[in-house]
């Protein structure tokens, strides 16, 4: 009598069944996958873009790098922009043309992730941003002289069409500058 007890007791009840395996992995995945998009809805909605951010940093950075080297070689650098990329350019006195820099890594063309547009100003006037007819001409249309002045410029880095943007301009002292994130949504919901 007593093995026949302890049967009943170890033996599942009929038709109490738990959770499989597989069910309890597809129930986690659906899980991880709706708080990974919540949390991503979340950083882009609250302002915070750290793609436009590091991108604008990047940017910013390139910029007084190749002002330093400007000065340092005492020769004219430039930048080609472009709606979706930017590439650094010098000028060469021996055959009196802008050429790529190839012999610096860091300033080569630099392509923007997807979502992310260029919009620049020279002189306060708006740039068309195309690519030139001639895959040769690499004529700038930011300049940093030898002494480390630029042309007057506001170039901006932009998400979406505006929605989001940073924007690099040089101050009245001729300091680079980097803006902070304006985030146009969020001025409208404050409006």
């Amino acid at each position: 009598m007593r093995s026949h007890s302890l049967r009943r007791l170890s033996a599942p009840a009929r038709g109490s069944r738990g959770f499989t395996l597989v069910e309890i992995l597809v129930v986690v995945v659906i899980i991880g996958v709706l708080s990974a998009g919540f949390v991503l809805s979340l950083s882009l909605a609250g302002g915070r873009d750290n793609e436009l951010q590091k991108e604008s940093t990047r940017l910013f950075d390139l910029m007084n790098y190749a002002r330093e080297q400007s000065e340092l070689q005492t020769r004219e650098y430039g930048i080609i922009f472009q709606d979706d990329s930017y590439e650094f350019v010098s000028y060469d006195m021996r055959t009196q043309q802008w050429r790529s820099i190839f012999e610096d890594d860091i300033l080569r063309l630099r392509h923007l992730p997807y979502g992310l547009d260029v919009k620049l100003k020279v002189e306060t006037r708006p740039v068309v941003l195309k690519k030139p007819e001639n895959a040769k001409d690499k004529t700038p249309q930011v300049m940093i002289f030898s002494s480390g002045d630029t042309s007057q410029f506001e170039v901006t880095l932009e998400r979406d069409g505006g929605l989001r943007y940073v924007t690099i301009n040089e101050d009245d002292k001729g300091v680079l500058v980097k803006n902070d994130m304006v985030d146009t949504a969020l001025q409208d919901q404050r409006n």
